[in-house]
């Protein structure tokens, strides 16, 4: 198994559209197989700084690969899960019920 991944691994990336999958070379699958070595998925912030560069050049460079059927033959070297950051406005918090309540009377006697 270990040499079918280090002759034809591929490695998923996560995307908010879906899987994505890389070729990457020999020496990148290599290195690969070091990276996910212990978990078959990892979040991108668990990587270094070198990790994240190596991977990014990887992304840009628009190695992906398309699969048509048999995709779950293709070994795979491990999966980066990639989620997009989240917007400030979307973390705000809306006031529970209690405040409200609270509130209500203060704001009624204007």
């Amino acid at each position: 198994m270990w040499l079918e991944k280090l002759f034809f691994g591929v490695l998923r990336v996560q995307t908010p559209l879906g899987p994505r999958y890389l070729q990457p070379s020999f020496a990148q699958r290599l290195y690969l197989l070091w990276i996910f070595r212990n978990f078959p998925t990892l979040p991108v912030k668990v990587l270094t700084s070198r990790q994240q560069r190596m991977l990014e050049s990887m992304c840009s460079g628009n190695g992906f690969i398309s699969f048509g059927i048999g995709v779950e033959d293709t070994p795979l070297l491990g999966t980066l899960e990639q989620r997009p950051p989240v917007p400030a406005r979307a973390v705000a918090r809306r006031p529970s019920s209690s405040v409200v309540n609270a509130v209500a009377p203060f704001v009624a006697e204007k």
